[in-house]
This record gives C-alpha cells, sequence and structure tokens, in this order.
C-alpha cells in the first residue's frame, strides 16, 4: 500500500466486514484487553465502542486514555499468516460528551442494533477513541502505518 486511498480502501473494507475489535488498556502498568463490539467513523478518524461505568475497562480509560485495539480477518487457519489482514490502531479514548453522544450512538447502533437495550442503560457509556495511527500488517511481515492525522 503506498498510498492513503490505497490504506484508507483497506480499512473501510475491513472495519465494514469485522464488527468486533480487542480493546487494549492499562490497568496500572498490567496491560488489560476486552473483546468489544466496534465501529469507524467514515472518515476512519474515530472508533466508537461502548462500555458499562462499572467495568474494570472503564475505570482503566479514566486513569489512562491512551488504548490500542486489534481488529482483524483471521478464520484460523493455516492460511491466515499469509492470507489475513491485521490491523491496530493507536489513538486516545474519553467519553463521547452530551453533544457527541447521540450521533455516535445512532452511527454504532446502524452496525449493532441487538445492542440498542445495552445502550440505553443509564451506566452505557459512548466512548470514542480518537485515532492517531493505524499500524497494518498484511502477508506476515508487511507493516504499514497511516496516520489520520487532524
Amino acid at each position: 500500500m503506498s498510498t492513503d486511498v490505497e490504506m484508507q480502501r483497506v480499512l473501510t473494507d475491513l472495519f465494514q466486514a469485522q464488527r468486533f475489535a480487542v480493546l487494549a488498556t492499562d490497568d496500572h502498568g498490567q496491560p488489560f484487553t476486552s473483546l468489544m463490539a466496534f465501529v469507524a467513523s467514515a472518515d476512519l478518524q474515530q472508533l466508537v465502542v461502548l462500555s458499562d461505568r462499572t467495568t474494570c475497562k472503564f475505570a482503566n480509560l479514566a486513569a489512562n486514555c491512551r488504548v490500542a485495539m486489534l481488529i482483524d480477518n483471521r478464520e484460523n487457519k493455516g492460511s491466515d499468516t499469509r492470507d489475513s489482514v491485521a490491523v491496530t490502531a493507536i489513538g486516545k479514548a474519553q467519553e463521547a460528551g452530551p453533544g457527541e453522544r447521540a450521533p455516535l450512538l445512532e452511527l454504532f447502533l446502524a452496525c449493532h442494533p441487538y445492542l440498542a437495550e445495552f445502550a440505553a442503560s443509564p451506566t452505557c457509556a459512548v466512548v470514542r477513541v480518537k485515532v492517531d495511527s493505524y499500524l497494518l500488517v498484511s502477508s506476515f511481515q508487511k507493516v504499514v502505518e497511516w496516520r489520520t492525522g487532524d
């Protein structure tokens, strides 16, 4: 992938095909991972997840907003080392404010309508990850970085 357009196409295709990601947070110096339903904004600058405010992952986010999210298309086959794509999004997470919550929740629920009841819970937080960069690994060891820019 040599251009921003190519990278954006690969990311968009992957994010439309995959509904779940692994969120990595910091738990007082110990890495902590969580499987999360997610959605990407059209411009790829943000990833959106939901979290109950009473969870360890939410406490981790509140204490340290720096996160990583892994999204991939593996199929648990031997050919995955050659054929799969894995993307790590690196960025900063924070709960969406009152003015951002509704449009982000609408975007999220368009992809995950089965989570509407959870989203309506008073303890549910809409969390946006402002992505600084993506690291894409393909063909086993080919790594490309794409910075989202502001």
